[in-house]
This record gives C-alpha cells, sequence and structure tokens, in this order.
C-alpha cells in the first residue's frame, strides 16, 4: 500500500476528503439556492427557466456535474467510514464524562443527519434531476422545471419533507462548515470568530432559502 493511500485512508486523511468534498458541495448549494432563488421574481418563471436552461446545457457545467455526483458520493461513502470507526473506536459509551458536556448534539450526530440528508437527495433528484435529464437523453429537450415546482409542491406532505431536510441541512452545515476549516488546519485565534460567524450565517440562510422555496408554492406566494 503506497504513502498516499495509506494517508488518505487513515483517520487524518478520511477528514481531509470529507474537508474539502464538503466545502465543494457548499459551493454547489450557493450556486442551486441562487438559481432557484430567482422563482421569488414572480414573473412566471421566465428567469429561473432561463438560467436553469443555462446550467442544463451548458457543456462546461455539464462537465462539472460528473465531478459534483463524484463529490456527493465521495463525501457520502467518507462520513459513513468515519462514523463506523468512531463507532468502533468507541464501543463503550463514556461512564464519567458527559458527551453533551463535550461536543453538541449536532456533532455527534452527523451520520445520523447525513442519513437523513441522504434520503432526502434521492427524493429532490428523483422529483427533478432524473425525470430531467432522461428527458434531455430521449428527446434533448428540457423539461419545464418551474411547471414541475408548481405541481409537486402543491402536495403538503412533499413541502413538509422537503422542509424537514432543510432543517437536517440546518443542522449538518453548522457544524460540518467550522469542522471543514478545523480538518484543513485553517482554524486560527484570529479568525475562528470570523469563520463561527459566516458558517453559523450560511448554516441559517441557504436552508431556510430552500425551505421558503416549497413553502411558498404551496401558499400561492409564488405562482
Amino acid at each position: 500500500m503506497s504513502w498516499f493511500t495509506q494517508t488518505l485512508t487513515s483517520s487524518i486523511g478520511k477528514k481531509l476528503v470529507m474537508a474539502l468534498t464538503g466545502l465543494f458541495l457548499i459551493s454547489f448549494l450557493v450556486i442551486h439556492a441562487g438559481i432557484n432563488a430567482m422563482i421569488f421574481y414572480n414573473d412566471g418563471g421566465e428567469t429561473f427557466t432561463h438560467w436553469g436552461h443555462f446550467m442544463g446545457t451548458n457543456p462546461i457545467i455539464r462537465t462539472l456535474e460528473i465531478g459534483l455526483v463524484a463529490g456527493f458520493i465521495i463525501h457520502i461513502v467518507d462520513g459513513l467510514m468515519l462514523w463506523k470507526s468512531n463507532a468502533a473506536a468507541r464501543p463503550v459509551k463514556y461512564a464519567v464524562n458527559k458527551a453533551s458536556a463535550n461536543s453538541t448534539w449536532y456533532s455527534r450526530s452527523m451520520g445520523l443527519l447525513g442519513t437523513l440528508l441522504l434520503i432526502f437527495l434521492v427524493i429532490h433528484t428523483a422529483h427533478f434531476w432524473i425525470p430531467n435529464r432522461s428527458n434531455q437523453f430521449a428527446t434533448g429537450e428540457e423539461l419545464n422545471l418551474y411547471q414541475m415546482m408548481l405541481e409537486i409542491f402543491q402536495n403538503p406532505l412533499v413541502v413538509l419533507i422537503y422542509v424537514l431536510g432543510c432543517i437536517s441541512l440546518f443542522w449538518h452545515l453548522l457544524h460540518g462548515f467550522q469542522s471543514a476549516f478545523q480538518s484543513l488546519g485553517l482554524n486560527h485565534v484570529k479568525y475562528n470568530g470570523l469563520i463561527s460567524f459566516v458558517g453559523t450565517a450560511f448554516s441559517i440562510v441557504i436552508p431556510a432559502l430552500f425551505a421558503l422555496m416549497p413553502i411558498s408554492i404551496y401558499f400561492g406566494w409564488v405562482y
């Protein structure tokens, strides 16, 4: 086994991979939220459709999409491996130290939160990404994603699932954002406060924006 492979499969290496893929996916969240937020122009989906079409047909973006899928898979697999190794390292709960005194509940529940997000991701891609890409391969044309949103988010159960998924995303980001900088060795007393502020703000704004979309459509604020 080479030095490179040993490094990546070590605990530190896994955390490094988790941090890098996490920050990569965070950049995707910014773009995804920005495009989706264009429904709030309330112009019948014209602006949203224009930029959605650009993202769905631009050859550079489509190539990067492969990297995005790979990033998701690596992040998920690496997270499961870290969760398994951490669980194996502590087969017996601490008898003296209370976990709540040493860490937050969401930092100890990243495996659970990640699993909930994976379920939500499967539902989300089944609603939009898979049908649209399948239609593109079959006919060369994109589906009307804006109209699909208007129809899908008329179901209160679907809206609830999306809101719960966004809540899980909030807790996942709240720990993951700052943890990524720590794993990369970028934390420092001089700017830890800034990282904490930006991470907390990001963890609130992005999930709230995602959650507001199905809620707004369901209540007829966007049409």
